[in-house]
This record gives structure tokens, C-alpha cells and sequence, in this order.
């Protein structure tokens, strides 16, 4: 009996199999045939087989595979421009995926169709499907979708006229790291930004942003047609009559080259003929299906009869399956907790680290207040000539304090880059006087080691490019100040040449060399750690905090660039990185060549009235007797408050106001704010312990007039006074 049972099973068997194959195979094979057909650009085939796909999933009641046939249906639609046709797809494939387990195909085609949308102008219907599909990204972890989203919002905000929306998005979305996620994204970004500069008429930041695009979107025929045609109409603006021609000339044989394919894409293509020919295929196909229902009948008394043979061999495997089924219910149990126990550590090392940030901050911040009272107070006692005695641990005790401050900089400047609350500034600047300043500001510096500090500028570096002069500055600044700092009796040298040259875009290649000390090639790939010396002898020997060249390796990194190192002992090191320019046709304004000799205030802050607003007592002191020592006269507040309501009255009794930025009440940033309401010309200078979360230009946004970091130097305090005094 068994063995007859298990032959009246075999063929009952392959025959399920046989079919099941065949249906996957036929489904795969549509789907394979649809993107074979894309890249022919053979579109009647992609149509052809996209219908195929959703009959076949039709057929088999497979809703996933019904909404992915419309999906790709709605695909093709969107490549041959037919946006009501693609909507009406996406909207069939959407009303499927919703009955169906959340997937990255049904995320897609929300974004599609907002795609759509915009195309059509519907900015209303577009942006609710591009929230949608953010949903479904968030649900499905899929972080790196956000970019695309996001520049689809900021161009719906665009339209809408909400510019000052759209610049924020598309700000954050060129700020972001190059990866293959954002390398379409940033390119089309900057070319939004350049049409939103383009029409506030500020042409030559339009020319920087499109420029920039244009190098980076050789692969988007489309959008680089765009920019080209955007670059001709600006320097048509700019009466750049030669150049306007070049890239209109540039547009038209792009757009020629993009109609050309389109046209190839969709001549073969009749829309109402493929659609008529569909509706007669549907009509046979129902008659086709009307014929095998009469088949089936006959075909399901065989069905029937093996059915029963089945029914007992299917009962005996009902038990194995259900001892298999409870194992693998365990499994999945055991796999679920330890996939929750690797998200919970995943979440606890992201906190760790922000908690980390945010500690490091805080602590930096909150020491620059004693800080202040320490260098203040040394600053004071020098000044009242102590005795003999007394110098040498005055000065030493200035010493420590600077040394301190340097620390507490370089710890917040690491945790700046870390956090990410640092943006690269566009600057066109001379930068032969910057390197020339940078040597002149060392020229004592390289005396105390007997050492010679020279600087090598290649000829055919153009006199005023764009960067951001103020991180080139740090990073050569931090490594010529070691080259000096190990190197005795020795010379160390600048040299800047050109790497290459790309249009209006530059590559220049720096190398800051000494014959100092050297590196261990042993220490040689952990030198750019953080707090990493080579050996704890050479940091008690040198001193320093082990932070510099952790903060130039990632500011290199930050400018598009890279840093490495060649070095020997006894011999001297070598570090070289290069970094992309733009070069400029604008003038900019050159920076005055910098002496050593120090800078004094000038006469003019005698007899001054200067308004202190100040909570911290000490500071309070400190602050009051260093004005007074240069003969400025000194008034006292301890809140906002009572600085806005003084300076409402009173504000011609004073010629400058000193404003902590952290003070009880109203903080200074909110009283400046409130103070310019009514007074536009009195001086405001921030005195502030800057933390991870300002900067000097936020502190300007709000009306101060300048900065002073505390703990500040005395010769720049009474030198930015003066300056603002005059």
C-alpha cells in the first residue's frame, strides 16, 4: 500500500514543481526582459513586457508581484515623459503595496510619484508622496534615501516661492560628504542654489555654485545641459559675451544629443496603438482563459482522486512539520533578542559618543571662566611692577595659562569637526600675502631654535583664488609650528606648486619639511591620533597637547584633500597635502602684510566710557582694572535687562559695550538683538567662552559688532577697543 501510495505521489509532485519553476521563471524572466530592453532603449519591448509581468501576477493572484509590474510600468512611463500615464501606474502600484508588508519598492514609488508630481506642478500632491516615502524610509532604516528626498522638497519649496527654505535644505545637502548616495545629489543641489543666486541677480555666487556642479555632474547629460544653459545666460548678465557663447555652444550639442536618444526612445512607440493592441489581448486572453476553465474541470477528477491519495501521506508529515515548525519558532525567537541586544548597543555607543561631545564641550567651556580670572589676574600683577623675584613665577605661571588654553582650543576644535557644527566658508583671498603672513608671524618663533624659516611659491599660482583662508591657515600654521618646535639649528621650508589644472578649478600641493628630530616609521601610522606624540618622551621633552595634527589631518579632509607623511630620524620629516581651488576673476582685498613687532591700541580709548555687562564677579574685576589701567572710564551691569532698559535712555553717555554672551535673564545675544532695535551705532563686542555650538558669525547675526574669546589676550582686547573707538 505505501509503495503505491508513493507512486501515485510522484507524478502529482513534479507536476507542482514543474509549475511552480515555471512560474518564477516566467516572472523573473519579464522583469530581466523589461531592464534588458531599458538599456537597448527599446521601449514598445519595455511596454510590451511590463503589461506581460502584470498579466502573469494577475493570473497568479500574486499581489507583490502585481504591484511591481506597475511599478516598473509606471518606470517606463516616467523615462518616455508621459507623466498622466506613470501617475496612474504609480497610483495601482501604491493601493497594492499598502495591503502588503512595508518594502523599499513601495518607498520608490511614493518617490516616483512625487517625481511625478513635480513635473506636472502639483507641488501640493508632490510633496505628500515625498513625506510618504520618507515615512517608509525611516521605517526601513534606509537613511541614505533622505538626500534624494530632501532636494526633491527643496525644489517644491522653490517653486513655491519659500526661497529661504530651500537654500537651508539644499545647504545641508552640499555640505554633505561625497559618497555614492549623494553623488547625484550635491551636483544638482549646487545647480538649485546657482538658479536661486541667478535670480536675486547675484551673478558671480551663481557662477561659483553652477561652476562647481558642473564638475561634478559629467555622468547627468541632462542636468549638465541645464547648468551649461544657466552658465551662458549669467555671463550674458555679466556681459561675459565670449563665455556666454562657449557654453551655449557647449548646451546646444548636449541637448541636441539628449532629443536625439529621447526621440530614439519613443518613435517606435505608438501610445494608442499599443493600447488598443492590449485591449484586443485581453479580450482573447479572457477567451483563452474561458477555454482552460473547461479543461480544468476534466483535469480536477484527477486532481481529486490523487488528493486523497495525499491526504494521508500530507497527515503523516503534518507531525514532522510541526516539530520542525516549533524549532524554528524557537530560533527566530533566540535570533530576535540578539538582534534587539545589537540594536541596543548600537544605540548605547551612539549615545556614548554624543554623551562624550557633548562632555568634552562642556568642560572646555566651562574651564575658560577660571581660565580667564588665572591669565587676567597675572596680566594685572605684571603690569604693577612686582619685585624681581616675583617675575619668574608670574611668567610662569602666564606660561601654564596659555599652555592651558591652547589645550582647551584644540579640544574643542576636535570636538567642532567631530560634531559636525563646522561649515567650509568660499573666500577669494591673495595667496601669496597669506603664506607671506603666516611666515612673517613666525619669524620669532624660528629665532628661539636658531632655526630659518623660508617659503617657496610657485609662479603660476594665480594671485586670488577661493578657499577658506582661515582653515588653510590652521593647517599650515599647526605644522610649521612643529616643524620649529623639533628642529634646532636647522631650517624648515614652505613649498606651494601647482598639482593641476581643470578649467576654472586648481589642485595646489603642499609641503612643509624640516631636518629636525624625525618620526619613528614605527610611530608613523598612528601620528594623526588624537593626543599621539611618537613616545611620552618627546611630549615631556617638547611639551604640546598631541591634538594638531588630528585637527589638520581632518580639516585637510574637510577641504577635499588629503595628508601624508615622509619621514626619518635624525633626518627630518616632510608632511605634503594638496587641496582644490577655484580660481577667481574677482578682486579680493588683500591682506595687509602682518610684522612680528607687537601691535599696541592707539591713544584714542583714553577717557572712553565703556559699558560692561558682566555676571561673574571676578571677571567683573578683572575687566573693570585692566580698562582703568589705559585710562578708560568703566560702568558695571550684571543682566540684560537693565543694559537694554539703560542703553534705551542713556545710550549717548557711552562709546562702546562690553556684552558676556551667558548672563542670567536675557542672555547677551537676545539683549544686542533687542538693543539694535533702537540703537544701530554703538559698539557691541561678545565676550564669550565660545562653545561647540557658536561661532563668530552666529554671534555677528545678532548685531555684536565684534568678538573677544575668553580668556582674551590683553593686546588684542584693548587693540579690537581701539579699533572700534576710532
Amino acid at each position: 500500500m505505501k509503495k503505491i501510495l508513493i507512486f501515485l505521489l510522484v507524478p502529482f509532485v513534479l507536476f507542482g514543481q514543474k509549475k511552480t519553476s515555471k512560474s518564477i521563471d516566467s516572472l523573473s524572466y519579464y522583469f530581466e526582459q523589461i531592464e534588458y530592453n531599458k538599456k537597448a532603449n527599446n521601449y514598445r519591448n519595455c511596454l510590451f513586457y511590463s503589461k506581460k509581468a502584470i498579466d502573469f501576477s494577475q493570473k497568479q493572484n500574486d499581489d507583490k508581484a502585481l504591484a511591481d509590474g506597475y511599478y516598473n510600468l509606471g518606470l517606463v512611463y516616467y523615462d518616455l515623459r508621459k507623466q498622466e500615464d506613470a501617475i496612474d501606474a504609480f497610483v495601482r502600484s501604491v493601493a497594492i503595496y499598502s495591503t502588503l508588508p512595508v518594502s523599499t519598492e513601495q518607498a520608490m514609488c511614493y518617490y516616483y510619484l512625487g517625481m511625478a508630481y513635480i513635473k506636472q506642478k502639483n507641488t501640493t500632491l508632490a510633496e505628500k508622496n515625498l513625506n510618504q516615502a520618507q515615512v517608509l524610509f525611516d521605517k526601513l532604516m534606509i537613511h541614505s534615501a533622505i538626500a534624494m528626498i530632501n532636494l526633491q522638497r527643496a525644489i517644491i519649496y522653490k517653486e513655491l516661492g519659500k526661497t529661504d527654505a530651500s537654500i537651508a535644505l539644499l545647504q545641508q545637502l552640499i555640505a554633505q560628504t561625497d559618497t555614492i548616495h549623494t553623488r547625484k545629489v550635491i551636483p544638482e543641489a549646487m545647480y538649485h542654489l546657482g538658479m536661486i543666486e541667478k535670480d536675486r541677480k547675484r551673478y558671480n555666487l551663481a557662477l561659483s555654485y553652477m561652476k562647481r556642479a558642473l564638475n561634478r555632474c559629467s555622468y547627468q547629460p541632462e542636468l549638465q545641459s541645464n547648468i551649461l544653459l544657466a552658465l551662458s545666460q549669467i555671463n550674458e548678465k555679466n556681459a561675459n559675451i565670449e563665455a556666454s557663447h562657449l557654453y551655449l555652444k557647449r548646451y546646444v550639442e548636449i541637448k541636441d544629443s539628449i532629443d536625439n536618444q529621447f526621440h530614439a526612445m519613443i518613435e517606435p512607440v505608438d501610445f494608442d496603438s499599443f493600447k488598443n493592441t492590449e485591449k484586443i489581448k485581453n479580450a482573447e486572453q479572457l477567451e483563452r482563459e474561458r477555454e482552460s476553465q473547461l479543461k480544468a474541470k476534466n483535469f480536477s477528477k484527477l486532481i481529486s482522486i490523487l488528493a486523497i491519495a495525499l491526504i494521508s501521506i500530507l497527515s503523516l508529515l503534518s507531525l514532522s512539520l510541526y516539530k520542525n515548525n516549533i524549532i524554528r519558532n524557537d530560533s527566530n525567537k533566540l535570533l530576535q533578542e540578539k538582534n534587539r541586544e545589537l540594536e541596543l548597543a548600537k544605540e548605547k555607543a551612539e549615545n556614548a559618543t554624543k554623551a562624550r561631545l557633548e562632555f568634552l564641550s562642556t568642560v572646555s567651556h566651562e574651564l575658560r571662566t577660571p581660565l580667564n580670572a588665572i591669565n587676567g589676574i597675572t596680566h594685572l600683577l605684571i603690569e604693577e611692577d612686582p619685585k624681581p623675584s616675583q617675575i619668574e613665577y608670574l611668567n610662569s605661571l602666564k606660561f601654564s595659562g596659555n599652555y592651558l588654553l591652547t589645550f582647551i582650543n584644540d579640544i574643542l576644535e576636535i570636538n567642532r569637526i567631530e560634531s559636525e557644527h563646522i561649515s567650509v566658508e568660499l573666500i577669494a583671498f591673495s595667496i601669496r600675502s597669506h603664506l607671506k603672513n603666516i611666515q612673517n608671524s613666525f619669524r620669532e618663533i624660528a629665532l628661539q631654535n636658531h632655526n630659518t624659516f623660508e617659503i617657496e611659491i610657485d609662479d603660476a599660482i594665480p594671485e586670488i583664488v577661493i578657499c577658506d583662508p582661515t582653515k588653510l591657515s590652521q593647517i599650515i600654521i599647526n605644522l610649521v609650528n612643529n616643524a620649529l618646535k623639533f628642529t634646532k639649528n636647522g631650517h624648515v621650508r614652505l613649498i606651494a606648486k601647482i598639482e593641476e589644472v581643470q578649467d576654472q578649478t586648481i589642485r595646489i600641493n603642499f609641503q612643509v619639511s624640516d631636518n629636525g628630530i624625525g618620526i619613528p616609521e614605527d610611530k608613523q601610522s598612528e601620528i594623526f591620533e588624537s593626543f599621539s606624540q611618537g613616545s611620552i618622551e618627546i611630549n615631556r621633552k617638547y611639551g604640546g597637547t598631541g591634538l594638531g595634527l588630528t585637527i589638520v589631518k581632518r580639516l585637510v579632509e574637510l577641504l577635499g584633500g588629503t595628508i601624508t607623511l615622509n619621514s626619518k630620524v635624525g633626518l627630518g620629516s616632510t608632511f605634503t597635502f594638496s587641496l582644490p581651488f577655484e580660481v577667481s576673476s574677482v578682486e579680493a582685498v588683500v591682506e595687509p602684510e602682518v610684522t612680528p613687532e607687537e601691535v599696541h591700541p592707539e591713544m584714542v580709548i583714553e577717557g572712553k566710557r565703556i559699558l560692561l555687562v558682566e555676571d561673574n564677579k571676578i571677571n567683573q574685576m578683572i575687566t573693570r582694572k585692566m580698562l582703568e589701567n589705559r585710562g578708560m572710564h568703566c560702568r558695571i551691569l550684571d543682566n540684560g535687562e537693565d543694559c537694554v532698559t539703560l542703553l534705551r535712555k542713556e545710550a549717548q553717555n557711552f562709546d562702546l559695550v562690553l556684552m558676556d554672551v551667558h548672563l542670567p535673564g536675557i542672555n547677551g545675544t537676545i539683549a544686542t538683538q533687542q538693543i539694535r532695535e533702537f540703537n544701530t551705532t554703538i559698539p557691541i563686542i561678545a565676550l564669550t567662552a565660545i562653545s561647540l555650538n557658536e561661532n563668530r558669525e552666529m554671534l555677528l547675526s545678532f548685531g555684536m559688532t565684534d568678538v573677544l574669546t575668553k580668556p582674551f589676550e590683553p593686546e588684542k582686547f584693548y587693540k579690537i577697543i581701539s579699533d572700534h573707538l576710532l
